[in-house]
């Protein structure tokens, strides 16, 4: 066959040589977007220790924001390493604790008394920072717990459970999300197909809970639709993912509105095959909506689980995150390849915008002894860059945390990282141990040779609120200002177990006007969130992002 015209024949050497690669690598098609090496336009950043034991395994994490962390398993572990104070109560009899609060600024823990079991738990701040705390494992199932930030006086601080109000149903693998009226909603668990809300309202129907069929639907044998991933939308619906279906919903009503495609190829992303997921960062400007794309990473293959938990067989974990615009007419997947395969990892919301992929296993599933192979290196994943220059390999820790690891940004930029136990007790022999120390990983913009880009806040002009819509401003300084580079970035913090940031988000505010006060003094003139469904109530840490490097955050309440 010949070709008179060169056009055509390049057309079809192309064609040829791809269909070659296809046969050859039995590769999908859908993940050819992204098969080329990392991008190295970033430094590894470092690790640092800060604790070489707080003393229990941080299955859960949670800032506060007055800048402590509670830190929490379980109560049915045994005796931790580290003992409640002499003389005090001592639940079931076991004067170890179960949980500590942290102080991100001393760099100081201090044990706290928790009564029932917190196992697989979930969790939220509530819009006056108070961490409320929801079910658990035995009589922990059923319990509703708060912890309030500390005050002046921190000792006097310490966990509360709500005897009169109590969860309508068992609450064990659930996830939590702050909704725009301040109350929170759980939804799913083991076993559990309903939601609820918190607090309970007799006035808003809500001391019962409410079937909900997707539940049902993505239950599979390996009951691979447990710590269901949860997304408030900008036009205050939910964006549920379970197992490897999605559908946007209205708890209002109790109506689903869309179903969106399966995510493609055979990994499932929810417990036991965990993948993790984030909503992008909301970008505000003239433009209504704005673009609202979630991303979910890692997993492990259909079948995963049984292997790993009955024969010991561990198979490699997925390969693939997958990206989609919830807010499309037509909504589809964009699938990309990860450097190396991934489960149990963390994602987290930088205040660059850029997402940071931490812990995890390269092989088998979440559960006991069920994985090999702890995968090192986070990744960086670039959201605005090419296709094909989207994935950065970062430095590696010596700590292998997989399953009951945890990790949550902290206000100075690091990423607080902890936990990592695949037993049923505190074991500290055999090849993955059970890990009580407490890292932070440093990203790259917090590298010396940033210092003359890097903003500090002086002021923000409303004090320590924001209000919705309300234009304000933001003083700060830098020595070396880039026009055009600066914004304000707000993030909520997460609870964070089992791969899930449950009501992590981050919104980017529309910047009216910068105007320039002295030689290195900045101000930033910014629009408040649109509404409560962009950003629900409650306190968020403030960035000042310059040229892609952030200000250490201050603290501010949005209402």
């Amino acid at each position: 066959m010949g070709f008179k015209n060169p056009s055509l024949f390049m057309i079809f050497s192309s064609l040829c040589i791809l269909y070659s690669f296809l046969k050859l690598t039995k590769a999908d098609p859908w993940l050819l977007v992204n098969q080329t090496s990392p991008s190295s336009n970033v430094s590894g950043g470092n690790w640092q220790l800060l604790q070489s034991s707080v003393g229990v395994s941080a299955m859960h994490l949670q800032l506060l924001p007055n800048n402590k962390v509670v830190i929490f398993d379980r109560t049915d572990f045994g005796s931790s390493n580290i003992s409640l104070p002499p003389g005090s109560f001592c639940p079931k009899n076991d004067c170890t604790a179960h949980s500590v609060l942290y102080d991100v600024v001393s760099n100081t823990l201090r044990p706290l008394h928790v009564l029932t079991d917190t196992f697989c738990s979930s969790g939220a701040l509530d819009p006056n920072g108070t961490l409320i705390q929801t079910g658990g494992f035995n009589e922990g199932d059923h319990v509703i717990r708060t912890f309030a930030p500390c005050g002046a006086d921190s000792v006097a601080c310490d966990w509360n459970e709500l005897n009169a109000t109590r969860l309508v149903d068992r609450r064990w693998y659930a996830t939590n999300q702050v909704l725009p009226d301040g109350r929170i909603i759980i939804l799913g668990g083991r076993r559990v197909f309903t939601y609820e809300f918190y607090p309970k309202n007799d006035a808003l129907n809500n001391r019962k809970s409410f079937y909900l069929r997707f539940l049902v639907e993505t239950r599979d044998p390996e009951e691979n639709n447990l710590y269901p991933f949860l997304h408030l939308l900008p036009d205050g619906n939910l964006f549920i993912f379970a197992n490897k279906k999605s559908i946007l919903f209205d708890y209002k009503r109790d109506i689903v509105l869309k179903q969106f495609p399966l995510i493609p190829g055979d990994d499932k992303r929810n417990y036991p095959s965990t993948g993790s997921s984030v909503m992008l960062p909301l970008r505000l400007s003239e433009r209504w909506p704005p673009v609202v794309e979630v991303l979910i990473c890692g997993g492990a293959p259909a079948g995963a689980f049984m292997k790993s938990d009955k024969m010991k067989v561990f198979v490699e974990a997925s390969r693939t995150c997958g990206r989609l615009k919830v807010n499309d007419a037509n909504p589809q997947w964009l699938m990309e390849a990860m450097p190396m395969p991934r489960v149990m990892s963390d994602m987290i919301l930088l205040p660059t915008g850029d997402v940071i992929i931490i812990n995890g296993a390269a092989n088998g599933t979440a559960g006991w002894e069920d994985a090999v192979n702890p995968v090192f290196s986070p990744i960086l994943y670039s959201v605005n860059a090419q296709l094909s220059q989207r994935f950065t390999v970062l430095s590696p820790s010596k700590v292998p945390r997989m399953y009951h690891s945890t990790a949550i940004l902290l206000p100075d930029g690091r990423i607080l990282v902890a936990g990592g136990n695949p037993h049923t007790t505190y074991v500290f022999t055999g090849l993955y141990p059970t890990e009580l120390s407490l890292e932070a990983y440093n990203p790259y913009y917090l590298d010396a040779k940033f210092n003359s880009l890097r903003p500090s806040i002086i002021s923000v002009e409303s004090g320590s609120t924001v209000s919705y819509g309300r234009r304000f401003g933001v003083s700060f300084s830098v020595s070396l200002f880039r026009q055009g580079t600066v914004s304000v970035a707000l993030i909520w913090p997460s609870f964070t177990t089992h791969s899930t940031g449950m009501s992590q988000r981050m919104v980017v505010l529309n910047t009216a006007s910068v105007v320039q006060l002295s030689m290195a003094n900045f101000k930033l003139v910014v629009d408040g969130p649109t509404n409560a469904n962009v950003a629900p109530p409650g306190y968020y840490m403030l960035f000042v992002v310059h040229s892609g490097i952030p200000s250490h955050a201050v603290w501010v309440k949005v209402m």
